[in-house]
C-alpha cells in the first residue's frame, strides 16, 4: 500500500491528487503543440490537430488537419483546404467544428469527411472573427463569436440555429483579455474582463458585476475559468491571485496566490462530482499547479509543451509523448489505501490478501470488522473502489475482496458487484490502446451506455460494440440491431466490392434480426450513388410499405406498383398509382395501368368519384360502352338542366346500343320519353313532375284528376293492367273520389278483382263505400271481404254456403258473446256438421 500512495500529492489535510499515464502517445508529432492549433473532446474523446497553422507565415505550406484518438493513433487527415482558422471544437456527438474567419464554421466527422457547413450571420462575415469559443450545454452544442467590431455572437445550439447578437460592452476598446460562456438557469450569457471590472452579457443587458471578496491589491483579470458543470468559476488575476467561487459571483470559495504574475496558457477545473475540495489547475511553459482551498499547493514540471483537456472529474495532460489523467483520489479509494487505515475496506483487503497467503491474520482482520458490523460497508468501500481504478490488478484486487467479504454476509445483495465486475469490463476494453477511449468510472455512468455504443458506432468499432451489447445483454432493439444497422449503412458506402457482394454480405450478417430496417439501408446505398445496390436490398425489406417510398424516390415507379398490390394495402396501390399519374404522360401512364388489373380497378374506384372525365377516357381507351354508357347516366343526373339531362341519357343510349344491351337501351329510351312527357305536364300544369317515377307521374295525375292523361301514360308506356289498376284506385281512394273510383270499377272486369277495391276503402275509412264491392268479390274471398266491411251475417252465410270450417273459425274469431250469440251459435252448429262428415 505504501507504494500504491507514492504518486498521491496532498492539497490540505483531507484531499490527495495523482497524475495518471494514460497511453504513451506514439503520434510522431515534429511540432510543440503550441504550434497547433488544438482541440479534444471531453469523455476521453478524440484529439483534432491543425498542424501548420496560420501562426506559420510560410505562403508555400498548406496546413494539414488531423484527428487522432486519445491514445494517439491517426484515424484520419486531410490537407485544409478552406479559409483562416481561428479556433477547432468538438460538438457532445464528436463532429469537429472548424471555425473560420470568416464566421463560416465548418462541421467533419471522425474520419475528416465533410459533412456540413453553416454561418454565424452577416455581421461575422463582415467584421471576421478574432476569437471564439465551443460549449456546452443541455440545450446541446453552441459557439460563441467575438468579430472585429468587438461584438459578440452567439448561438446556443448548432443543430437548431438560432443567432443572437448580445449587446454591446461600454468602453470596450479592443479584444477582452479573458472571456467565456456560462449557462446559469437555461439562460446562456458571456462573462468577459476588462481591466478590474467583469461584464456579463445576457439577451438583453450588460450588467457590470464584482467578485464578492476579492482583493483590493489582485489587479486586471487576465485569465477565466468555468468549470464543466458551469457551476463554478474561477479567476486569474495580474498580481498572481486566483479567486475561486460560485458562477453566479454571489459566493467565493478561497483565493490562493501562485507568486507566478505571468498569466498562464491555460487555467482549467480539476473536482470531483460532490467533493468537498474545489481545485483549479494551471498550466505555464513547463509548469503546472494544482490549487485549492488550502493554503499550499500541488506543482508539477512540465517537460514538454503541455495542453489540458477539463473533464467531468479531473483534468486530461497531453503532450508530445504522453496522455496523463490528473484527478482527485475518490474517498473509498483513500480509506482504503491510505498509509496505517484502519477503515473497514482496508481492513477487509489485507484480510483477502493474508487469506491468499493461508495466514491466520486473515481471520483476525475479519473478526475485527464482524466484531464493528462495517462488514457491509467494507464490501461496498472495496467494491466503489475498484471502479475509480485504472490498473486491471488493482482492480481484481479490490474485488476478489469484495468477493471474501461477501461470503461472510447472508443477505448482501449480489447486484452491485456483478454490475461493477461489467462495467469494469466494459471500461478495459474501450481503455485499450487499440480503441483509445480513457473514461473513467464516473465519465462512463455520467455519459451512459447508450451513448458509449454510438460512440464506438461512429469510430466504426463495430465488432466491440456488439460484443459489449452481449456481454451486457441488452436488448436487441437498443443493442445488437442498431449496430448492425449502422455497420450495414458504412458498408454499403464501400465501392470496392460489387453490388450482389455487398447485398448477400450485408443480409448473411442481418438475416431476419429484429429491429433491421433494410429500407434505411438501401436509403443510404441510394444517397451514395449506388441505385442497383439499394434496390437489391429492398429484396430483403418483408414491409412493402417500406419498400415503396424508396422506389419512388429512386424513379422505379412501376417496380414500386408491383410491390405495392403484392402488398394488398390500397392505400399505398394509390400512393403510386396518383405518383406515377403526375411522373407520366397519358397515354403512358394508361398503357402501364393496363398491365396491372388491381391498379386500374382501384384507380377506376378513385375517378368514379374524383375525376369522372378521367374515368371516361379510361373506358374509351378499353372500349367498354356499357360503363360508358352508365357513367353518361350518373353525369346526367348530375346535370340541372333538363336539355342537358336528355342530352347525356341520349349519349348513354348510344352507348348501350354500342354494348347490344337492349334492356339498358329500351330503359333509357323509355326515360327520356319520360323526362319530356314530364317537362311538358310541368310547363303545361305549372306543377312539378321533373324527377318523379313512371308510378308517380300517374298516381300525381289521377290525383289531380287528370283522369285522360293518366290514362294516356298508362298506354304510351304498356304499364301492366293489374299495376295500374291497383295505382289508381289507390289515388281515388286518397283523393276521395270514390264515385270516379265505383264508376272505374264498371269500365270493365277488374284484372285485380274486387277484394282490393273492399281494402282500399277500409283502409281510408270508408266502410260504406266498401259494401258496395263485397258482393262482387269472388266466393273463395267474399268470407274475407265482408269481414272487413263488418258484415258478419253474409260472411257467416258464405263461409256456411262453401262449408269451409277455416272461414267459419275467422267469423267466429270476430264474434262478440253479448251481440252475436245468435249468430254464434248457427256457426257452431255448421262447424259441428261439418266435422262429423
Amino acid at each position: 500500500m505504501d507504494c500504491y500512495t507514492a504518486n498521491w500529492n496532498p492539497l490540505g489535510e483531507e484531499t490527495f491528487y495523482r497524475k495518471l499515464e494514460l497511453y504513451s502517445m506514439e503520434w510522431g508529432l515534429r511540432e510543440d503543440l503550441r504550434d497547433c492549433v488544438v482541440a479534444a473532446a471531453p469523455y476521453g474523446g478524440p484529439i483534432a490537430l491543425l498542424r501548420n497553422s496560420r501562426r506559420d507565415k510560410t505562403p508555400s505550406a498548406r496546413p494539414l488537419l488531423e484527428i487522432y484518438s486519445a491514445s494517439g493513433l491517426l484515424l484520419a487527415s486531410v490537407p485544409w483546404k478552406s479559409g483562416p482558422l481561428v479556433h477547432l471544437g468538438w460538438t457532445a456527438g464528436e463532429d469537429l467544428l472548424c471555425i473560420q474567419e470568416d464566421g463560416t464554421v465548418l462541421v467533419y466527422n471522425l474520419f475528416c469527411e465533410f459533412k456540413r457547413h453553416f454561418s454565424m450571420g452577416n455581421e461575422v462575415l463582415q467584421n471576421h472573427v478574432l476569437e471564439a469559443q465551443v460549449f456546452h450545454t443541455e440545450f446541446g452544442t453552441g459557439v460563441a463569436i467575438l468579430t472585429g467590431a468587438l461584438r459578440f455572437s452567439l448561438a446556443t445550439n448548432i443543430d437548431d440555429l438560432k443567432l443572437r447578437r448580445l449587446p454591446e460592452v461600454p468602453g470596450l476598446q479592443k479584444a477582452p483579455p479573458c472571456w467565456t460562456v456560462l449557462a446559469q438557469d437555461r439562460v446562456t450569457m458571456v462573462l468577459l474582463a476588462m481591466g478590474q471590472e467583469l461584464f456579463l452579457l445576457d439577451n438583453t443587458s450588460c450588467s457590470v458585476l464584482t467578485p464578492p471578496g476579492l482583493s483590493p491589491s489582485a489587479g486586471p483579470f487576465l485569465h477565466v475559468a468555468v468549470s464543466f458543470t458551469h457551476r463554478l468559476l474561477a479567476l486569474f488575476c495580474d498580481s498572481g491571485c486566483v479567486w475561486m467561487g460560485a458562477a453566479s459571483l454571489k459566493e467565493k470559495f478561497c483565493e490562493f496566490n501562485t507568486g507566478i504574475r505571468t498569466p498562464p496558457k491555460q487555467m482549467v477545473w480539476c473536482t470531483r462530482p460532490h467533493s468537498r475540495q474545489r481545485a483549479v489547475v494551471l498550466a505555464w511553459e513547463r509548469q503546472l499547479m494544482v490549487v485549492g482551498n488550502s493554503s499550499e499547493c500541488i506543482r508539477f514540471v512540465l517537460d514538454e509543451d503541455s495542453y489540458l483537456v477539463p473533464e467531468l472529474d479531473g483534468v486530461r495532460i497531453l503532450s508530445r509523448s504522453t496522455h496523463e489523467f490528473l484527478h482527485e483520489i475518490p474517498e473509498a479509494s483513500q480509506e482504503i489505501f491510505r498509509i496505517a487505515s484502519m477503515a473497514p475496506g482496508a481492513l477487509l483487503l489485507e484480510a483477502q490478501k493474508e487469506y491468499e497467503k493461508e495466514s491466520q491474520k486473515a481471520d483476525e482482520y475479519l473478526r475485527e470488522i464482524r466484531e464493528q458490523q462495517l462488514l457491509p460497508e467494507a464490501v461496498g468501500q472495496c467494491i466503489e473502489a475498484a471502479g475509480y481504478e485504472h490498473e486491471p490488478e488493482t482492480q481484481k484486487s479490490l474485488l476478489r475482496a469484495a468477493s471474501f467479504g461477501k461470503c461472510f454476509l447472508d443477505k448482501f445483495p449480489p447486484e452491485g458487484f456483478v454490475r461493477m465486475c461489467q462495467d469494469l469490463r466494459v471500461l478495459n476494453a474501450i481503455r485499450d490502446y487499440q480503441i483509445g477511449i480513457p473514461l473513467t468510472f464516473t465519465q462512463y455512468k455520467q455519459l451512459t451506455i447508450e451513448v458509449l455504443l454510438d460512440r464506438l458506432v461512429l469510430r466504426r468499432l463495430y465488432p466491440l460494440a456488439i460484443r459489449i451489447c452481449e456481454f451486457l445483454r441488452l436488448p436487441e432493439m437498443q443493442g445488437v440491431s442498431r449496430i448492425l444497422a449502422h455497420w450495414a449503412c458504412y458498408k454499403v458506402q464501400q465501392k470496392d466490392k460489387s453490388d450482389e457482394e455487398v447485398a448477400q454480405a450485408i443480409n448473411q450478417k442481418l438475416g431476419d434480426t429484429a429491429g433491421i430496417s433494410y429500407s434505411d439501408i438501401a436509403t443510404r446505398a441510394y444517397d451514395c450513388g449506388r441505385a442497383e445496390l439499394a434496390i437489391k436490398l429492398l429484396e430483403y425489406e418483408p414491409r412493402s410499405g417500406e419498400q415503396v417510398p424508396l422506389l419512388l424516390k429512386m424513379k422505379r415507379s412501376k417496380l414500386a406498383l408491383g410491390k405495392a398490390i403484392e402488398s394488398g394495402d390500397t392505400d399505398l396501390v394509390y400512393t403510386v398509382v396518383l405518383h406515377l399519374k403526375n411522373e407520366l404522360n397519358r397515354g403512358s401512364f394508361f398503357m402501364t395501368l393496363q398491365n396491372q388489373p388491381v391498379a386500374l380497378s382501384l384507380y377506376r374506384q378513385f375517378c368514379r368519384h374524383q375525376e369522372r372525365e378521367t374515368l371516361k377516357d379510361l373506358y374509351n381507351q378499353d372500349d367498354n360502352h356499357q360503363e360508358l354508357g352508365n357513367l353518361h347516366v350518373l353525369g346526367g343526373y348530375g346535370q340541372k338542366r333538363i336539355e342537358g339531362r336528355v342530352a347525356a341519357l341520349q349519349n348513354a343510349l348510344d352507348e348501350f346500343y354500342k354494348a347490344k344491351n337492349d334492356f339498358a337501351a329500351k330503359a333509357t329510351e323509355e326515360q327520356i320519353k319520360l323526362l319530356r312527357l314530364q317537362r311538358h305536364l310541368q310547363e303545361e300544369l305549372d306543377k312539378p313532375y321533373l324527377d318523379l317515377s313512371l308510378h308517380d307521374t300517374v298516381a300525381t295525375l289521377i290525383l289531380d284528376g287528370h283522369h285522360k292523361r293518366a290514362e294516356q301514360l298508362y298506354r304510351d308506356f304498356r304499364i301492366p293492367d293489374k299495376r295500374y289498376w291497383w295505382l289508381k284506385i289507390n289515388a281515388l281512394a286518397t283523393r276521395g273520389d270514390w264515385e270516379e273510383m265505383e264508376k272505374f270499377s264498371k269500365s270493365k272486369k277488374s284484372p285485380i278483382g274486387y277484394l282490393p277495391f273492399v281494402e282500399v276503402a277500409v283502409k281510408h275509412h270508408n266502410r260504406y263505400e266498401a259494401k258496395k264491392y263485397a258482393p262482387r268479390v269472388p266466393p273463395e274471398q267474399r268470407v274475407k271481404a265482408f269481414v272487413l266491411v263488418g258484415d258478419l251475417e253474409q260472411a257467416a252465410e258464405a263461409a256456411m254456403e262453401r262449408k269451409n270450417e277455416a272461414e267459419m273459425s275467422l267469423v267466429l274469431s270476430r264474434c262478440s258473446p253479448g251481440t252475436d250469440g245468435a249468430l254464434a251459435e248457427r256457426l257452431n252448429r255448421a262447424r259441428a256438421q261439418l266435422l262429423k262428415k
